[in-house]
């Protein structure tokens, strides 16, 4: 259960407390409150606080919003976002798809795009706004001596062979797993 919650609820249901939660962070990030009374998908549909959220985070990532015409500029605000998302740090997979949010049909990516987002801040010094989610972990790189290293290639591990007699002697590889899911 990733973050406490069933994987149901992850993959696409929208979550409201992590909605506004998103909306919060962009407010503070952006300087500007969401337009009254407008749903959160129908604040970020045309891009145009998105775009200023990535030009806060890094200004002039994006060079110009479009901010009036019809809607090719306002999907090309969504396709601006994301390649500045992408050079800002966010992995691709975290991506939501622009046709998710302008149909509305994947409003919960849109915040997951949002976390991903605000994960990376912590990832940029230059950057002392806040940011959103938890702190992503970093690399524990070691070193260790040759004698280290040498030493350990004398122990036997315990998956080499048996262990106290039991094997996998008489186990078919082949048989499934019923997997029964609680009510």
């Amino acid at each position: 259960m990733p973050g406490g919650r069933p994987l149901w609820q992850v993959a696409g249901k929208r979550i409201p407390e992590e909605e506004v939660e998103a909306q919060q962070w962009i407010e503070s990030v952006v300087g500007e409150r969401f337009p009254p009374g407008v749903p959160y998908e129908a604040a970020l549909r045309d891009g145009i606080l998105l775009c200023k959220l990535m030009n806060r985070l890094q200004p002039g990532i994006i060079a110009r919003i479009n901010t009036s015409g019809g809607d090719y500029k306002m999907m090309d605000n969504l396709g601006q976002f994301q390649k500045a998302c992408t050079k800002y740090g966010v992995p691709d997979v975290d991506l939501f798809q622009a046709v998710d949010l302008w149909e509305g049909k994947d409003i919960a990516g849109v915040t997951r795009t949002i976390f991903a987002l605000g994960r990376t801040c912590y990832k940029h010094p230059e950057w002392r706004g806040p940011c959103l989610g938890p702190r992503p972990a970093e690399e524990n790189r070691r070193e260790f001596s040759e004698e280290t290293l040498r030493a350990g290639e004398a122990i036997i591990g315990l998956q080499a062979g048996q262990n106290k007699g039991a094997t996998q002697a008489g186990q078919s590889f082949g048989a499934t797993r019923k997997i029964l899911l609680g009510k």
